[in-house]
């Protein structure tokens, strides 16, 4: 199975999917295993990952966007 070139955990994002999510995704942001990711695109080099404890007025996370290397691997 390969993986898509952009995921979200978010249910109301256009790129969650999850078939995929249940399998268990696992990402390596610039070499070193990250376990806060939200959202991450490869093509783009890029990851979302929760600012702290803040929320926004919905009450979902403030998100801050890293760019680097990013590899997606699932989990055994």
């Amino acid at each position: 199975m390969t993986l898509p070139d952009r995921l979200s955990i978010d249910p109301r994002s256009p790129f969650f999917n999850d078939e995929v999510l249940e399998r268990g995704v696992g990402i390596l942001f610039n070499g070193r295993e990250r376990e806060d990711v939200s959202e991450y695109c490869v093509s783009e080099g890029w990851i979302r990952v929760p600012a702290g404890k803040s929320k926004d007025r919905f009450g979902q996370p403030i998100t801050i966007k890293l760019k680097g290397t990013v590899e997606p691997f699932l989990r055994a």
